[in-house]
């Protein structure tokens, strides 16, 4: 079910024509629980985020129980976009709005299906181990290096960062140290075994505030913006082409507690497909309802 493929230093055009003739199948964790008559191959485009890991897995299960062959392709955040928006894949629950894939939308929302909402109350920011004696951005001074940890650049959250440098006098001799999201939270862990300062680029849902003491450091100058949803993308003609794919992936909304449990199996060792298979598995009545009145006349 998953294809994996990362960009290096590719543009989104010559990416573009790489993932055109991109292939590959993993279907052995998930079995074709139904027989429903449809069939064809979904591809969900997703950035490499826990967050977008854990949902696009999940929607991937359902999908494939329902019949259809669903692959899931990591691509740069804003070759995600390009990629839905082109048509190269069929859609993306991963599209953070207002704020931190603001750009993206911009650029691409005209050329894209917007399915709506599937997860409410995200939230981007700067945020720090509770046992740090600071609680707002304008009270920072010389913590951490006076460094910031981001991950990806040209990551949404990573730019409201950069923006904090200007809005805030008193960052003026800051930085940010773009990385990725799996070594930001090896560095988190590291500083907190060490009880040492550490600032991050910090969004929620996320499976660190389950496992760590961490805390949001006001923002008086609002740059990272208010509290942010996660919305559903497909590419123009997925409702003609895979009728009941469009609806069950119209139909996919969930919680943050729903979201932070499978974050959180995938953390603690579980491979993406086990966790959100097990997820799927231990909450039918709420797959029910992505899937009821699929295909009805």
């Amino acid at each position: 079910m998953t294809m994996t493929w990362k960009k290096f230093g590719l543009t989104a055009a010559s990416a573009s024509v790489l993932l055109l003739g991109a292939c590959g199948n993993d279907s052995d964790s998930a079995d074709s629980g139904e027989d429903n008559g449809v069939s064809g191959e979904v591809n969900l485009a997703y950035v490499a985020w826990d967050t977008e890991i854990a949902s696009t897995n999940v929607i991937a299960t359902v999908l494939s129980d329902y019949g259809y062959d669903a692959e899931t392709t990591q691509l740069d955040n804003a070759i995600m976009w390009e990629s839905v928006a082109s048509g190269e894949a069929d859609a993306m629950v991963a599209g953070w709005l207002p704020g931190t894939h603001g750009e993206q939308f911009e650029q691409y929302g005209d050329q894209l299906d917007h399915l709506g909402t599937n997860l409410e109350g995200a939230k981007i920011g700067l945020v720090v181990p509770s046992y740090m004696d600071v609680d707002s951005i304008a009270d920072l001074s010389d913590e951490a290096g006076q460094s910031i940890t981001g991950i990806e650049a040209g990551a949404g959250v990573v730019g409201a960062a950069e923006q904090a440098l200007e809005d805030y006098e008193n960052l003026s001799d800051w930085s940010v140290q773009t990385s990725s999201s799996g070594a930001m939270t090896t560095q988190l862990n590291t500083a907190i075994q060490n009880e040492e300062d550490i600032v991050i680029t910090g969004w929620s849902p996320h499976w660190m505030f389950q496992t760590y003491d961490l805390k949001y450091l006001e923002d008086p100058e609002g740059s990272f913006g208010e509290a942010e949803t996660i919305d559903t993308f497909a590419r123009e003609g997925l409702a003609e082409d895979m009728p009941e794919a469009y609806q069950i992936l119209d139909n996919f909304q969930w919680s943050t507690e729903d979201m932070e449990s499978v974050m959180l199996d995938i953390q603690e060792g579980t491979d993406p497909e086990d966790a959100a298979r097990t997820w799927v598995d231990e909450n039918p009545e709420k797959v029910a309802e992505w899937t009821e009145g699929v295909g009805a006349e």
